[in-house]
């Protein structure tokens, strides 16, 4: 499996130019969008099962940026 390391790093860096109320409110809308895609893979409708993992990464990414403003 190829992981895009390049892509995160991006990421990454958008998410440290964002200030910290705009990063809760990512946070918030990814933890919905994440409990969408459960949702969706319990009813069997989920499309893409890797989006479930992406869209945790992401969310660790958003809690690391965080953590270290802190």
């Amino acid at each position: 499996m190829h992981c895009n390391q390049e892509n995160h790093e991006i990421k990454a860096r958008q998410y440290r130019e964002m200030n910290t109320d705009e990063l809760e409110d990512k946070l918030e809308e990814l933890k919905k969008h994440l409990f969408e895609l459960r949702t969706q893979a319990v009813t069997e409708k989920l499309e893409n099962s890797k989006s479930v993992i992406n869209v945790r990464r992401d969310i660790a990414r958003l809690n690391t940026v965080i953590r270290e403003r802190k």
